[in-house]
Formats: structure tokens, sequence, C-alpha cells
């Protein structure tokens, strides 16, 4: 048995339309397959370069929450950029919500500096600049 690489995490979405938006066109991540499913839910894969983000939508309301101290959950999603500055200004120009300010990491061997935004249902996304030599 040989581990071939991550490939994708799924979640779900309020507005597939609004999701692909932010992370496509905001992110950079790249669409790479939407399809409606036999039960009228939507789904497309997101590469993200190093694996992809799947999402789906179906009908009815949907409403994202933080996983809560003392509980196991996946907290974050995280993505890397060259500069993440520079990334926080353009999601800030588009109206995202960014709830951590840029700064320098405390993990220096694997992260230079991070930010944190939420999605537009309110998934934290984690935006990381790698340290050197990564």
């Amino acid at each position: 048995m040989t581990l071939l690489g991550f490939e994708h995490v799924g979640m779900t979405v309020s507005d597939l339309d609004r999701s692909i938006g932010f992370y496509c066109d905001l992110l950079g991540l790249q669409l790479v397959l939407r399809k409606r499913q036999p039960s009228g839910s939507e789904v497309a894969f997101l590469d993200a370069g190093g694996g992809m983000l799947e999402i789906g939508a179906s009908a009815g309301a949907w409403k994202s929450v933080d996983v809560p101290a003392g509980t196991a959950g996946v907290r974050h999603l995280t993505f890397a950029f060259d500069d993440v500055d520079a990334t926080v200004t353009k999601l800030t120009a588009a109206g995202v919500e960014i709830i951590e300010q840029p700064r320098n990491a405390h993990n220096v061997e694997l992260i230079k500096r991070l930010a944190f935004c939420r999605d537009p249902d309110g998934v934290q996304v984690e935006l990381i600049q790698r340290a050197a030599g990564r």
C-alpha cells in the first residue's frame, strides 16, 4: 500500500455559485467539475493545487458554526499564498470578513505569516505564507 497524496475534503454550502465565486474568483482555486446529482443537489470540485475542495449544495437552509472549544472537529481550511498581506487586501476590498489580520506565525518552521477570514457561509479560512524552504 502506497499513499498517493491528499485528494479532497468535502463540505456543504448554502449557495454553490456564491461559494465558487469566493473560492475561485477571490482565492484562486480552479473549478474542475460541476454537476447536478440525481437527488437534485449540486456538487463542484475545486482544485487547490495540492488537493481539491468538494462543495455541495442542496435545497434547504444551511448554517455554519465554529467547532466549540473542547470539541473535536474541523476548525478551518488553510490555503497557501505567496503574499498573505496582498491576499487580505484583495479580500477586504471584496467585502470579505477578516477575523484575524496578517501576523507572523508561531510555527515558524512551517509558516511565515498567516491571517483568517470567513467564507460566504461563515467557515473559517486560514491564509498562510509558507516558511522559506517549504
